[in-house]
Formats: C-alpha cells, structure tokens, sequence
C-alpha cells in the first residue's frame, strides 16, 4: 500500500471538498503556495495553488477512495515517486538522476548561467511539497525563495559564466550551442565529485554529443538524455530555478557596480542602456557586462 499520493484537482471543487473535510473533523492550516493543508490523525492533505493535491500518511488509501473517487494501484514506493510525483515516462527506471538547466542565453546583459540538481529519495517529497517547476512559471521573488530552500536538500552545482569569461569562450567555440555544452558538463561534473549518479537529463539544444564530449572522466559513464521541455521534470525544473536566481542576483550586482540598470532580454530598452554605458565607460568595457556577439551590439553602434 502507498502512503503518498499526488495528482491534479479540479481547483473549482476546493470549496466542496473542504467543506467534507470540516464536516468530518479535519484541522486546517496556512501553508505557502497552497490554498490549505489539512489534518487529521490518519492523513495530511495539501491542496497547492498550481493545481495539485498531495496525499500523505497512512490513511491515504481510504482518503483518495472517500474524497477523490480514486482507487490507487498496488504499486511499490519507487513506482509512486517515478510514475505518480514526477508524472515521468515509465521506461525511466533510475532511482536518482541529475538535471540541468540554464538562464541567461537570450539576455544581451549579465551572465550565463548553468545548474544542475541531483534528485533522489532523498530529497524527491520536498522538491514536490515546495512547488519546484520551470523557472518561467515562477516571479523572480518566488525563485529566489525556492532556490535557498531547494539548495538546503540537494546536491547541486551552479556554474555562472560572467560576460568576460563568457565573450572569451564564444570566441574560442564559436558557437552558442558549444558553450552552453561546456556549462552543463562543467555542472554535471561538479555533481558527481559528491554523487555515483549514473542519469542526467537536460534540454534538448543541440546534439547530445555536444556535452558528451564536453564531459571528463566522471562524466563519460553517465547515461544523458536531452529532451524536449526537459522542464516539465522536477530535477530539470529545480536547476532552472537555481540558474535563475544566480542570474538575476548576478544582473543586480552588474547595476550596482555600474550604477546603471540593466534590463534583461535584448529589446530596445536593452540597447538604449548599452548606449548609456559605452557613453560612461567606453565601448572597451562592454564586453564586461554584455555578450557582445549578439546582433544587439552592432546595432548600438549603428544607431
């Protein structure tokens, strides 16, 4: 029997099915991102804002059948974790995987930035409990939140590749899809100095032999698998997170140190701050703060 289940919820019902629990005695509490959790001495239930419902304790087989009309499979805890929590294909069999992810590949301004969270059982229940999704679904102050907790439970490596270093390597790749290859092997790598995982997965942004042969030693016995919306995984979307929040501290940082603000993405509000700064610095010191191969340089210049 499952002590744990989780799956979407009508969110139109929440009414009625609080309204059951109440009648039959449960205790109610304030939980962040959740819309309640409730309690009785059998059962915790947390009704998260996203849409999901997470089921936990002993009682959870009784509970799903009374309040959800759903009977649970006869399934092992390691089934649960893969198939229920993270909704992952069933042929993925591993018991723990790293994910990887990146931030800051569209911004002309700031850094790139590459994480990488190993996800076990160790730490599956929490990332689930706190929410963790792709980063783009969430608001910065959200992120910044989430990573400081997602990093108190997880093996994770942040590999931040400031504009210098990185304007240094483009020059040397000459590719995008190259350097962002040796960000996530640099993280992978990171990873299993502290952990004999033998699965990753990433985004699909170019040929998997990219970060294959990127990789060193540890790295060459791994299995990789890129995927397209790789995110929709919870150890995918926990390194987006953490790739997020090291950008956008490390862009804050930039605007303080230069006392201009540098807005992210590269649209017009982007070049009108270029031009700024090559006025108060020089267009020497862009490649400091900018990655200057991008089509946004030449048409400050031109402008």
């Amino acid at each position: 029997m499952s002590n744990c289940f989780s799956s979407k919820y009508d969110l139109k019902k929440e009414p009625e099915l609080k309204k059951k629990l109440e009648s039959d005695g449960f205790k109610f509490f304030a939980m962040e991102h959740t819309f309640w959790r409730a309690q009785n001495n059998e059962v915790n239930v947390s009704l998260y804002k996203s849409g999901k419902i997470l089921v936990q304790g002993k009682g959870t087989e009784n509970f799903t059948e009374k309040y959800l009309n759903h009977i649970m499979p006869k399934e092992t805890p390691k089934e649960a974790i893969q198939g229920v929590l993270l909704q992952t294909p069933p042929k993925l069999t591993y018991s723990s995987w790293v994910g990887t992810d990146e931030s800051g590949k569209g911004d002309y301004f700031g850094p790139l930035v590459v994480a990488g969270v190993l996800v076990d059982k160790n730490n599956i229940a929490f990332l689930h409990e706190l929410g963790v999704k792709d980063s783009k679904k969430l608001n910065d102050d959200n992120i910044e939140r989430m990573a400081i907790k997602i990093k108190s439970k997880s093996i994770f490596s942040v590999v931040t590749i400031n504009p210098a270093k990185y304007n240094e390597l483009y020059a040397k790749f000459k590719n995008l899809n190259n350097l962002l290859a040796w960000g996530h092997a640099r993280a992978i790598e990171n990873i299993l100095e502290k952990s004999d995982c033998k699965k990753v997965l990433s985004d699909k942004f170019g040929n998997e032999s990219l970060i294959k042969n990127a990789l060193m030693t540890k790295g060459k016995s791994i299995e990789l698998e890129q995927r397209v919306r790789a995110e929709e995984d919870i150890a995918v979307a926990a390194a987006s997170i953490l790739a997020r929040a090291e950008f956008v501290a490390r862009i804050k940082k930039l605007s303080l140190d230069y006392k201009i603000n540098f807005p992210k993405g590269a649209s017009d509000k982007v070049k009108s701050q270029a031009k700024l700064f090559i006025q108060k610095y020089g267009f020497e010191s862009l490649s400091k703060v900018a990655k200057i191969h991008f089509k946004t340089t030449s048409q400050v210049l031109h402008s």
